[in-house]
């Protein structure tokens, strides 16, 4: 499975079970989903929010300067 699934699956799952509350950020995403590299917690959010400029999937929205919300309904197949 992509790293990009894995961190996007552990992030649905910390929302689903009420652990990472939306909206959320970088460092309440790093505290209930340990295990990833820093590049992934300081880069991931963004580079998967809405009208992101590279073109990467879009995964979340950023509802205000550095806080996100998933957006719904999940993707990759995740009903965790």
């Amino acid at each position: 499975m992509p790293i990009e699934h894995r961190v996007y699956r552990a992030i649905v799952a910390a929302v689903k079970e009420g652990r990472l509350k939306e909206p959320f950020t970088k460092e309440d995403f790093r505290r209930e989903c340990p295990g990833f590299g820093n590049g992934t917690y300081n880069a991931f959010l963004w580079k998967h929010r809405r009208g992101n400029p590279g073109g990467a999937s879009e995964l979340f929205e950023e509802v205000k300067t550095g806080k996100f919300c998933t957006l719904k309904p999940f993707k990759y197949g995740v009903d965790c």
